[in-house]
């Protein structure tokens, strides 16, 4: 019975993420923008929706107390079911607004709509190079189905990465910024989730140098998080942090050594 729930559980988390893939298109497209009008404040509310679930799950010490009770090989599928389903319920409640806060101009247009597309595409390739079956859930999950042991992943810079740290993201914010006409509801989209985004990138970098160690505070001193960024947490990191690492290293193996020689 276990197992049977774990497959079907499984299969319908990659169901509703492909059926929430059209509606999050339309959505970045802002077709939404023809919404009934509303509360500005519901359409904040709404992208904090997304925000929030995605923040609380990728937080260490929530994974670690819900993969205390539950597979671990679950988690990926958890965590996107609670983003698709979150993103279902801010496009059902979305508001629109007639405002416009600005208009691309015509002859324009066309090269806004084709960079949107071309965002979609990077996105697609950004997360196939790190495994866009860990991003769903699907890849943990067929190894568990297949009584398989999933590998660690191994960090390994290519493509994209040898250039930006994030290129996920930041295609992802090309898809939230692209837009011929940016309507008010639209404006606080782009507040929110360029916040989100911006924040979870800093985020993000802490978790993995910490997770793989070295060879990751060595990446961060030689890739941007965001191209033309040359300050801040998402710029190339300085050398300092590295520096205190293999001061630290060298200073513990000079007390071994000298632990050694006295034994």
């Amino acid at each position: 019975m276990l197992r049977f729930l774990g497959i079907t559980f499984g299969l319908l988390t990659q169901a509703v993420f492909l059926a929430t893939l059209p509606s999050i298109y339309r959505f970045l497209r802002n077709d939404y923008a023809f919404a009934t009008a509303g509360s500005l404040w519901i359409d904040a509310g709404l992208a904090l929706l997304f925000v929030l679930p995605h923040s609380i799950l990728l937080y260490p010490k929530t994974r670690a107390w819900i993969t205390r009770r539950l597979r671990s090989e679950f988690y990926g599928s958890l965590f996107c079911l609670a983003t698709c389903v979150g993103l279902s319920i801010q496009f059902a409640f979305w508001r629109g607004s007639p405002f416009v806060v600005w208009a691309w101009p015509e002859s324009l247009r066309p090269v806004i709509r084709f960079g949107f597309l071309a965002c979609w595409v990077a996105l697609f390739y950004s997360l196939f190079l790190t495994g866009l079956g860990y991003q769903t859930g699907l890849t943990p999950w067929w190894h568990w189905l297949r009584r398989r042991p999933l590998q660690r992943r191994q960090f390994h810079p290519i493509g994209a990465y040898r250039y930006l740290r994030h290129p996920a993201y930041f295609s992802f914010l090309g898809l939230v910024w692209l837009t011929p006409v940016i309507t008010a509801d639209r404006a606080v989209l782009i507040v929110v989730w360029s916040a989100y985004i911006y924040v979870g990138s800093y985020l993000k970098d802490q978790r993995l140098a910490k997770l793989i160690g070295e060879p990751y505070e060595r990446y961060m001193t030689e890739v941007p998080g965001y191209p033309l960024i040359t300050w801040g947490p998402l710029a190339r990191r300085p050398l300092l942090p590295l520096l205190s690492f293999a001061a630290s290293t060298s200073e513990s193996r000079g007390v071994a050594e000298s632990a050694r020689k006295a034994a």
